[in-house]
């Protein structure tokens, strides 16, 4: 390992910017009051916090879908992060991908599965599935296992739930416990 190599998992500041993409899914998840009813598709999201800059050899352009990075840059931008989030959620498809000092990409990704390449395969051994995960789950939680990945944060559109990954691991919130005692009734 090169002795210059941060660990970007335990780095302070890097771990802010997973908190703020996790407390942004969690707003926009409680903000949408529309979850009981039949037939209807919440916000969804899909964040990568990654260490490397050419994320390029393992995600593919998702079309026209962009963040509007214009307004919101970076996810210390609280409000415009909030507003974008939000915009983004119900009306572009991908993930998002954030760099570790907080920085947002404009163009919206296709994070390509794991096994798709020989040096890939050996890392979906450490993915475990859970039942209540969908497609977008799924690849995140693949995506987390990659050595660029710091981790990555969904908001379902199915049910809400508000899911942190790293390294092939899950710490997901349901809807309902999403923001403990803070959250209004």
């Amino acid at each position: 390992m090169n002795d210059l190599a941060i660990d970007y998992g335990d780095h302070g500041r890097v771990c802010e910017v997973v908190d703020r993409l996790t407390y942004c899914a969690e707003h926009v998840g409680v903000a949408f009051d529309g979850w009981d009813e039949p037939h209807v598709k919440g916000p969804g999201l899909y964040f990568a916090v990654i260490g490397d800059s050419d994320y390029g050899a393992y995600a593919d352009p998702m079309g026209d879908n962009r963040w509007p990075r214009d307004t919101c840059p970076s996810v210390f931008e609280e409000d415009a992060l909030t507003s974008a989030a939000e915009s983004v959620s119900v009306a572009q498809d991908g993930g998002v991908v954030v760099a570790v000092d907080g920085g947002i990409e404009s163009q919206m990704v296709r994070f390509r599965d794991l096994g798709t390449r020989d040096e890939e395969a050996d890392l979906v051994d450490d993915v475990s599935y859970e039942p209540w995960m969908g497609s977008r789950h799924m690849s995140a939680i693949e995506t987390s296992v990659r050595p660029e990945v710091v981790a990555t944060v969904t908001l379902s559109e199915e049910t809400g739930r508000v899911s942190v990954f790293r390294d092939g691991e899950a710490n997901s919130m349901r809807r309902e416990e999403i923001g403990g005692r803070w959250r209004g009734e």
